[in-house]
């Protein structure tokens, strides 16, 4: 059943300091919107329970790429054309620029935005994996105060996020020291756009010598949250890259996913796949340094 539209409100504060007064007056009684692209699906099929709606979208304090000497900062409501057409991203966060082209359609990337899809807080979402490989910060806003965390922090379960009521993402934020690192990402779906992922693994790896040096794994469809997988980066840090390297970091992997049987696929099958995929990428990383 398709939802009676006069059944909602939504406000446009034009200030970020007007939304978070907004939500700090009435906790929890507003869903905020950036893109849209969610809620849309939600409305349409008459599963948007909020009632409520406060819209983000004309915000120019969350849209921007900002550039230092030591990081690139990204607002909340950046949208996906933004990052793909990122000079600074395509070439030193790769990860992210493909993340961004596998996000819908085109028009879901002129609309969707990266902290949409993070609060979003989707298991298969795209765009986590390479945040989590690249050790990302996230800033968090509300009329209280600003505080910074790990977005290997910001997921909290399924669906949930470390938000409380009164705050919003603002941004989030990159550290460059990526120049030399191998950089590898891959989506498996049923099709090769507009698919949401059965498995997606992102990893960034600096080797010393024939010896994995650094290395980050970020993962999605692989557990309740997007994730990073320390379990596989331990077995293989300060390790040669031989057959029984690879065979500990896949037994590792198998050890601290658990994914799950669904319209998409099967745990199993992703299970497998998954391990597959790291290898593939183990390999390639091996094959760079001969």
């Amino acid at each position: 059943m398709r939802s009676n539209v006069t059944e909602y409100e939504m406000i446009a504060p034009r200030t970020l300091e007007a939304a978070l007064q907004t939500m700090a007056a009435q906790p929890g009684e507003y869903l905020p919107v950036a893109g849209g692209t969610e809620v849309m699906v939600m409305l349409g099929v008459g599963k948007l329970a909020a009632k409520k709606l406060i819209s983000l979208g004309g915000l120019k304090e969350l849209r921007f790429i900002t550039a230092s000497e030591g990081s690139v900062t990204i607002g909340a409501g950046t949208t996906f054309t933004d990052i793909r057409k990122s000079k600074v991203i395509a070439e030193e966060f790769p990860l992210l620029a493909m993340a961004a082209s596998w996000t819908g359609s085109i028009a879901n990337q002129n609309r969707g935005t990266l902290g949409g899809n993070l609060v979003n807080a989707s298991p298969a979402a795209d765009s986590p994996p390479a945040l989590l490989a690249y050790d990302a910060q996230v800033e968090i806003v509300s009329a209280r105060g600003v505080r910074t965390i790990p977005y290997c922090e910001f997921h909290k379960g399924y669906k949930k996020t470390a938000l409380a009521a009164d705050e919003l993402l603002r941004c989030i934020t990159l550290p460059r020291r990526f120049a030399g690192y191998f950089q590898r990402s891959r989506k498996v779906g049923t099709r090769n756009a507009q698919a949401i992922s059965k498995i997606a693994l992102a990893l960034a790896a600096k080797m010393d010598g024939d010896r994995v040096a650094e290395i980050a794994i970020g993962g999605a469809s692989l557990r309740e949250m997007p994730i990073r997988c320390y379990a596989a980066e331990s077995a293989l840090r300060g390790q040669k890259l031989d057959a029984a390297a690879i065979t500990s970091a896949r037994k590792a992997l198998e050890g601290e996913i658990a994914p799950i049987d669904d319209i998409r696929s099967t745990g199993k099958y992703r299970a497998h796949v998954v391990g597959n995929i790291l290898e593939e990428f183990l390999r390639e990383l091996a094959a760079s340094e001969e």
